[in-house]
């Protein structure tokens, strides 16, 4: 009966403190030169707009914890440590505009989660929002899937527009009237009003889950959704919200013979009986849920065989898998480890077909990484718009982008100073010995408090959401 009566509270439309992307000021739009592409085909990057505050003091609560577009790419949301959840709207006239604009403005925002506080386990559960799911859209309201360490919400955003005037029973005040004065019956009419958007929770999915959830992945049927912690994976109906089939569980009879845990897990785009899941080991199992209930043994083990004269200490530690995406077109996967990006075919399983260093010249700072703890960062990764680029972040508020077709790759930096209108980005170079070039950044000089673990791409534009700290870079090819 508790948690029923506080699941009706929280059903509520919420009016929340305001969070450092929504705050007058906080946002830097501009126009996007109108020059053309260069020669050779490569995409020109430059500045469409920054989200949040550029200032020097960054409170804890605003550091963006994950990003993801909508399925047509009209929605952009964001959810961050404090709990909330702030959805960007793409600009209609910057999307009919000549040439496009990648302009997105404040849509809606709420907080998603609370802290909360285990007195079983005496343990704290966070509010940070670990991951964000967007479902496909069937009627004029959106659906999204948010998730901290422990609970599972379903949250409807909706629009309106219009309220219904001329009640029998209330006045305008909307004070209940004395029944003895009513002569007659009138029919109450809808008028126009300013436009609200309302997010309200429409499921809340709790209790499945001993370890912190990590994924969350919504099922091409629709109908049904996984959500991964350390150990064991769930399968979840979106309309039941008390009760998950087990579909993996990894977990030893004794702890002290764990060896890996879980680290991501995503469905297939098209097969809705498909899944993989990604370990700390380094390795990626493609999982068939026709083949039995529990999933324990995997249809197919993706897996790199290590060489040898890069084994060393870190080794296990660098070659966990951070992040796991399916292409768009289903046919291949994308891993992201500490040190590199690769690109895996499902129909080979003993290495990956591509493989790109994303900051090969970290391997000699391994030791210094190990003790400030950054070798634990979980980068994730992202498909291009057309499975042709690839999208990864890095240190120093740097990311890097890896085109398919050329072999060609570039550094990018998202800071405050290319902030203004027409920038375009240049590319990074690092040197990490000899002698510097003036146009190179030197490897010892890398800030590493400033780190994009969080980056998202348009799904059928070039446009891309890269998270830095508690500001969200929006940047766009250039025409």
């Amino acid at each position: 009966m508790t948690f029923l009566t506080q699941t009706n509270k929280a059903f509520k439309p919420l009016m929340i403190r305001q969070s450092s992307l929504t705050r007058l000021g906080s946002m830097l739009n501009t126009a996007v030169g109108n020059s053309k592409k260069p020669a050779n085909g490569e995409i020109q990057w430059c500045f469409s707009q920054v989200k949040g505050t550029l200032d020097d003091e960054i409170t804890e609560a605003d550091i963006i914890s994950c990003v993801e577009f909508n399925h047509d790419g009209d929605l952009l949301a964001t959810g961050d440590k404090g709990g909330r959840v702030v959805i960007f709207q793409r600009d209609p006239v910057s999307k009919t505009s000549v040439p496009k604009r990648g302009e997105y403005n404040v849509y809606s925002t709420f907080q998603s989660h609370e802290p909360e506080f285990d007195y079983l386990k005496s343990l704290e559960i966070e509010e940070k929002i670990n991951k964000i799911r967007w479902l496909r859209r069937k009627n004029p309201a959106h659906f999204l899937l948010s998730t901290n360490d422990k609970t599972i919400k379903l949250w409807k955003v909706s629009e309106r527009d219009k309220r219904a005037e001329g009640y029998n029973l209330k006045d305008e005040a909307g004070e209940m009237k004395d029944r003895g004065v009513l002569t007659g019956l009138r029919v109450p009419v809808l008028k126009p009003m300013e436009l609200m958007v309302e997010a309200s929770p429409r499921r809340i999915y709790a209790n499945a889950h001993t370890y912190h959830i990590n994924s969350i992945s919504v099922n091409s049927d629709a109908e049904t959704y996984l959500s991964a912690d350390d150990l064991r994976i769930n399968l979840w109906h979106l309309d039941i919200t008390d009760q998950s089939f087990n579909i993996v569980d990894i977990k030893p009879a004794n702890m002290e013979e764990l060896t890996e845990v879980i680290t991501a897990a995503e469905f297939h785009p098209t097969d809705c009986n498909h899944f993989v899941y990604s370990s700390s080991k380094g390795l990626i199992r493609l999982c068939d849920m026709r083949m039995a209930a529990l999933c324990d043994r995997h249809a197919k083990l993706f897996e790199e065989a290590e060489d040898p004269a890069n084994r060393s200490f870190f080794s296990e530690i660098i070659s966990s898998i951070s992040d796991v995406k399916f292409s768009r077109s289903g046919r291949y996967m994308l891993s992201r480890d500490y040190l590199s990006v690769k690109v895996w075919d499902l129909h080979m399983e003993t290495k990956p077909i591509e493989t790109y260093p994303v900051h090969e010249y970290l391997r000699s700072k391994l030791c210094s990484l190990y003790e400030n703890d950054c070798i634990f960062d979980k980068f994730e990764c992202c498909w291009g718009n057309n499975d042709q680029a690839v999208l990864t972040g890095s240190y120093n508020n740097f990311f890097r982008m890896f085109d398919r077709t050329s072999k060609r790759d570039v550094t990018l930096e998202a800071s405050r100073e290319i902030a203004r209108p027409k920038t375009t980005l240049k590319a990074k170079k690092i040197c990490s010995g000899g002698k510097r070039k003036k146009d190179e950044v030197s490897v010892d000089s890398l800030d590493f408090n400033k780190k994009i673990l969080h980056t998202a791409w348009h799904p059928t534009e070039n446009i891309i959401a890269v998270a830095a700290t508690n500001n969200l870079f929006i940047f766009q090819d250039k025409f």
